[in-house]
């Protein structure tokens, strides 16, 4: 056994890290993770309630002693939260999370963003959810159900389902949230285009007729003119599976990705059909960044998830590579790489239908890309010199032999030979990808999560901060961006060998604030004709849980 058996049975809890080394004077703020809770009552667990992590990064603040860290947890108390924590035996476990009669839940599992201090967490399946940074508790929801159009797939629920993207982005330009809605059709699901600018109840959106995604849009990213929308790919749906029978999908080779110029969405009216450009690229991937200059061209780096198919998830039934039972304790984890991943720089000239391969970075070491951090803001205008990627190492215990048939030869299993374990961060440079420095990780043992990039407040190069999971304990450490190389510069480490669950992406947030601006009230969200749906008990609940959020 070598990846922590941890990750799905610790505790998600509060916690002080207590500081080895020297920390450094001047980081500041705070990092903000998103994270699922785990769930029996879910095949996957990954699709559990949602909970923001704080992780304080001057020493002594919240409870913590001077010579350590303050790590807090809040679970997200959103009205379907409030709803379930009510009424949990109304829930049952799906495919896709929590389905009640009063909707899918929402459960806000997998990305913070940030915008001028104020913090969202965000979902695939969901509207994204404003918290609080200071308390971490619910504000609102972006943008009312009605402004969305509803339910993505039309059903008539008190809480609507709306697929989504985990990650929008803010355009600090044109002081606003770029987003999406997905909606199920015939032919798979076609893209809106969603606008929400802060201050208000309401969203805008525009469709784009006859674009299809048969994955998910994982991610929404922006050069200067341009928002770029690529199909994920690597989740994509099975109505077998959906309906009870065995998942036998496989994501594709290749995906369409779509531009649309942001100065013709604000000629547009909303509702009307936008034009856009499609483009496709390979191998499919959750996580990309376009720069912002697109001066000469939309230049986009891609981590691709080569045969990474987040939509098998690991069973009792399992036997691993080596054809041994798959741990118990890593039942509902999803099926890890089964190929080297790579990451390419890609320029895209959209009106044109141009297209042009500049560099791409594959590395034996490249197995499991898991996120990364950089110096860009988005939409501030400036873009980062480097690229922070971590890699989780290859992971034999967490493939299982029943998908691996299923995907036969397209698995070139030459390459499990002497495939290194060893997780890593590295640095890249943009334009060219050329490898700066890394930091190998001891062993397979550690699981390396998402990481954060701090900047210094003395001018430096800032500050690569690492959450990493162990069966032998939870620690952080805090690496001089300049070099990575140098491993970490001090670490903070959880309690008597204390250990976390699995987290999700990181942000750091150097000033967190709050806006007073018109949010929308849970009580204003419910649709008389579908309360009216609900029996006696659970109209009364919803309406006790909108009189709650009036406060």
């Amino acid at each position: 056994m070598s990846t922590p058996t941890s990750i799905l049975t610790s505790p998600l809890a509060d916690l002080d890290l207590a500081i080895e080394g020297t920390w450094p004077s001047d980081i500041s703020g705070d990092v903000f993770i998103s994270a699922p809770v785990g769930d029996p009552r879910l095949t996957y667990q990954l699709f559990g309630f949602g909970a923001m992590v704080r992780l304080t990064l001057t020493p002594g603040r919240h409870g913590a002693g001077a010579g350590a860290l303050a790590w807090r947890v809040h679970e997200h108390d959103t009205p379907i939260k409030r709803l379930h924590d009510k009424a949990a035996g109304r829930f049952t476990g799906g495919t896709m999370g929590l389905d009640s009669p009063y909707g899918h839940a929402n459960m806000a599992n997998t990305a913070p963003l940030q915008w001028n201090g104020r913090l969202f967490a965000t979902w695939d399946v969901g509207r994204p959810v404003e918290i609080d940074p200071s308390t971490m508790t619910f504000l609102g929801e972006v943008g009312s159900s009605r402004s969305w159009g509803g339910d993505s797939f039309g059903s008539r629920t008190v809480m609507p389902q709306i697929f989504s993207t985990a990650h929008p982005v803010v355009d600090h330009e044109r002081s606003c949230m770029w987003t999406v809605k997905l909606v199920f059709t015939a032919g798979g699901l076609q893209p809106h285009v969603v606008r929400y600018d802060g201050t208000t109840t309401e969203v805008k959106s525009w469709p784009l007729d006859g674009a299809l995604v048969v994955g998910s849009m994982h991610t929404v990213s922006q050069s200067r003119d341009w928002l770029v929308m690529a199909d994920s790919g690597n989740f994509k749906a099975d109505m077998n599976e959906v309906f009870g029978g065995e998942r036998t999908v496989t994501i594709d080779e290749r995906v369409p990705v779509y531009f649309v110029r942001k100065d013709d969405l604000l000629v547009t009216s909303p509702g009307t059909p936008v034009r856009y450009h499609r483009a496709e690229f390979g191998p499919t991937t959750g996580h990309y960044y376009a720069h912002w200059d697109d001066s000469s061209g939309v230049r986009v780096l891609f981590e691709h998830m080569n045969l990474t198919d987040l939509g098998y998830r690991l069973r009792a039934d399992d036997v691993n590579l080596h054809g041994e039972p798959i741990a118990r304790e890593h039942h509902g984890f999803y099926q890890m790489g089964m190929s080297l991943q790579t990451m390419s720089e890609m320029c895209f000239h959209p009106e044109r239908g141009e297209v042009g391969v500049e560099a791409v970075s594959a590395h034996p070491f490249m197995w499991n890309i898991q996120l990364s951090a950089s110096a860009a803001v988005n939409g501030d205008g400036h873009d980062s010199d480097v690229h922070h990627v971590v890699t989780q190492g290859f992971r034999p215990d967490m493939l299982a032999r029943r998908v691996l048939d299923i995907y036969g030869e397209r698995v070139d299993a030459s390459m499990f030979m002497g495939a290194d374990t060893r997780p890593s961060l590295t640095t890249f440079e943009h334009g060219g990808l050329r490898l700066i420095a890394q930091h190998r990780f001891s062993g397979p043992e550690d699981l390396p999560t998402s990481p954060a990039f701090a900047r210094s407040s003395s001018g430096g190069a800032g500050y690569v901060v690492v959450p990493v999971l162990n069966d032998d304990g939870f620690r952080v450490e805090c690496f001089d961006a300049a070099d990575v190389s140098q491993g970490p510069v001090a670490v903070a480490r959880a309690p008597r060998g204390s250990t976390v669950p699995f987290l999700l992406h990181a942000i750091w947030m150097e000033k967190p604030g709050h806006q007073d601006v018109d949010r929308v009230l849970f009580a204003n969200e419910i649709d008389d004709q579908y309360l009216a749906s609900l029996d006696d008990e659970g109209r009364n609940l919803v309406l006790a849980v909108a009189d709650d959020l009036r406060g």
